[in-house]
């Protein structure tokens, strides 16, 4: 039986439609409210933890640094008063710290030597010392170019600082263990930083104090770098109310420096007033504060570093001002519609069959969500809904295989595979790569958002290179990239067509790739590996990932992490290698024994494709590697030597060349093994 529904929807939108409007204006206000307020909490949240990240990192970067220089001396490896291997050692923990600002020694006689980041293009050592009876300071500046650093400038004068004067080195000298300070006084500056310092004791001994020092306004650039809502902004205060850092290169204002400038900063000195007086907690604090009229959602979090805190100013009127217009909008538009539904009820009751066509609207709104589970068979007494209704649950039948895989390229081969969309895998020969961007890290701090057209470049050439040897995307981990080949599609080439991927990113990275901040190329690393690996739908029963896992993945991740050891960009694991045969050209760097992984393997950088010229440099470096392994270390010096001139630099070769020389200078015992233990994952 069939009947007509505009009388029965007429009667019922008259009845409703009033209970309905007043029902959706109080939910959408307590709604908005709650989204606001949760926003915000959100954002709070976010920033904070940002900035406790921050802060960690460059605390765990001093200590790292203060860690590896302060063993270099009591091994004994150099003596603190041998200037010229002390100041390549403090040079380079600067340049592998980038957050780090200083690296410094002082002695008891008043004598200072420091390593000094002027930026990140130029350093400067200086040394305090007693000269012709008058103190002086000698001062050696430094340009830093890619892979290296060129003097350019010396200079001596005259100076009244004295490290032993200040009272962090006072109670550094005499304490058991490094601690952290805050200091202001500098040989070249009043400048507010943190420093990590502690005694250096040789044979007993004590010779001096070493310091790895972090200026604050590295941190107040941070900072300002930081997009907290529209006009929100951060700020590190310390228990007793002062203001540490902040945007606008704000350090103490303790110690000099000016943050009248920024909107914010009565703000933030009102909460530090809040710390001082006895408000602060071991857990964050919320507060809201009123100033000349605007209001202005405060939170103080705790860091786990000094007595400092993260405050979040964030003003109320940015979440709460659109909410309060589009809640009157909303009101004024359901009052109209109440107005309206009358003359109209009728009209639309004629037009539209209203249940039928709702439950298809819901249908099609799932469908466009891929919320495939919520369609059913909806019987209708009409027969085009009906129709339409058995077709959607066809439609849903047909891509729910499609809501569990992405992406949908990926999707495609699965199904033509015939894989079902479920968990389960099978252990397949595979060759798996691992690339990254070396450097990314401090890039991306200096770039902030303007790094996302420089990785976007990156990602675009690397998934090129990848989809032209018909390889398979497994993720993007930031500027990570995880493929492999041998799976879904079997290959019995899939070693050689990895190494063609591989070379491909490395040359056109260089030719065409992006540039960095410096107009540089970047520069990838690559780890590629073969073996057997368990490749396929690993995740629960509603959401998939077709990828592989296995220890053929895990020694490929570590050979990517390799590179930057031995200076390299793509490094191959023996198994690609024997798999890859004389398909490419190599060169055998070492045998390592990679994090986690027991036992030694060789490793090999992949130079070219068979067919192109093969260097000549490959012989003399391989003749060195055998002299290294037969402990006549001399003559592979002298080849690796060889090596570094043909080539004209090569990172490998110099690498080589350190370990022959402090292997003849030990003279290790008869168990020595030539293989090399990766010491991180």
């Amino acid at each position: 039986m069939r009947v007509r529904v505009s009388v029965a929807i007429s009667v019922f939108l008259l009845c409703c439609i009033a209970v309905s409007a007043i029902a959706v204006d109080a939910l959408w206000r307590r709604t908005a409210d709650s989204n606001s307020r949760l926003l915000v909490a959100t954002l709070d949240h976010q920033i904070t933890e940002t900035v406790r990240n921050e802060v960690a990192g460059r605390i765990a970067s001093a200590e790292a640094a203060f860690g590896a220089v302060r063993t270099i001396f009591l091994q004994n490896v150099i003596k603190t008063r041998e200037a010229d291997k002390r100041e390549f050692v403090f040079l380079s923990q600067l340049q592998a710290q980038p957050s780090l600002s200083w690296v410094a020694f002082g002695w008891p006689d008043s004598t200072f030597f420091a390593s000094h980041k002027l930026g990140d293009g130029e350093l400067e050592m200086m040394e305090i010392y007693l000269k012709d009876g008058a103190w002086t300071r000698r001062v050696d500046r430094y340009k830093v170019v890619p892979g290296d650093i060129e003097f350019y400038q010396r200079n001596f004068e005259p100076t009244d600082y004295f490290v032993t004067d200040h009272a962090w080195y006072q109670q550094a000298i005499k304490a058991d263990a490094p601690a952290w300070f805050i200091i202001t006084e500098h040989p070249v500056a009043t400048r507010a930083a943190a420093a990590f310092a502690g005694p250096i004791d040789v044979y007993y001994k004590r010779q001096g104090v070493l310091a790895t020092i972090v200026e604050i306004d590295r941190l107040s650039r941070f900072l300002g770098s930081l997009s907290v809502a529209r006009t929100g902004a951060a700020f590190i205060l310390s228990s007793g109310g002062d203001i540490v850092a902040g945007p606008d290169g704000a350090a103490d204002e303790v110690h000099g420096a000016d943050l009248g400038g920024h909107p914010l900063f009565g703000i933030a000195r009102e909460l530090g007033q809040r710390l001082a007086s006895g408000a602060a907690a071991s857990e964050a604090i919320r507060v809201r504060i009123v100033d000349q009229g605007v209001s202005y959602n405060v939170t103080a979090t705790p860091l786990d570093f000094l007595d400092w805190h993260v405050a979040v100013i964030i003003p109320e009127a940015e979440f709460l001002a659109e909410i309060d217009r589009t809640t009157a909008r909303l009101a004024f538009t359901l009052l109209a519609l109440v107005l309206a539904a009358g003359g109209v009820s009728v009209l639309i009751a004629q037009r539209l069959l209203a249940e039928p066509l709702r439950a298809v609207a819901e249908d099609l709104r799932a469908v466009e969500n891929f919320q495939l589970d919520q369609i059913s068979r909806r019987r209708s007494w009409l027969v085009e809904f009906d129709k339409l209704s058995t077709a959607l649950v066809h439609m849903a039948t047909g891509l729910s295989a499609f809501a569990k895989y992405i992406p949908t390229d990926l999707v495609r081969t699965l199904v033509t595979e015939g894989m079902e969309a479920r968990p389960g895998g099978e252990m397949r020969p595979l060759t798996i790569l691992f690339a990254d961007v070396a450097g990314f890290t401090g890039m991306s701090e200096r770039l902030g958002k303007d790094i996302v057209p420089v990785i976007s470049g990156y990602l675009d050439l690397a998934s090129q290179a990848i989809e032209a040897e018909a390889g398979t995307i497994d993720k993007f981990i930031g500027d990570a990239v995880m493929a492999f080949w041998g799976a879904p599609r079997r290959r019995n080439d899939h070693a050689t067509a990895a190494c063609r991927a591989a070379l491909r990113i490395s040359r056109a990275l260089r030719d065409t790739g992006p540039r960095d901040d410096a107009g540089n190329a970047l520069t990838v690393r690559i780890g590629l590996n073969s073996g057997v690996a368990l490749v396929g739908n690993i995740g629960s029963a509603t959401h998939l990932n077709y990828t592989a896992v296995g220890d053929a993945v895990n020694v490929a991740s570590r050979l990517e992490i390799a590179n930057k050891l031995y200076g390299t960009s793509i490094i191959m694991g023996e198994e690609a290698r024997k798999a890859a045969g004389a398909d490419i050209i190599v060169r055998e760097l070492d045998r390592i024994a990679v994090y986690g992984r027991e036992g030694g393997i060789a490793i090999f950088e992949l130079i070219a494709m068979a067919g192109e010229e093969r260097p000549s440099w490959i012989g003399s470096y391989e003749s060195g590697l055998h002299f290294y392994r037969t402990r006549r270390w001399r003559d592979a010096e002298s080849k690796f030597e060889d090596t570094v001139a043909a080539r004209g630099d090569d990172p490998p070769s110099r690498w080589m060349i350190a370990r022959c020389r402090l292997l003849q200078r030990q003279d290790p015992d008869d168990d020595w093994q030539p293989i090399t233990v990766m010491e991180s994952k």
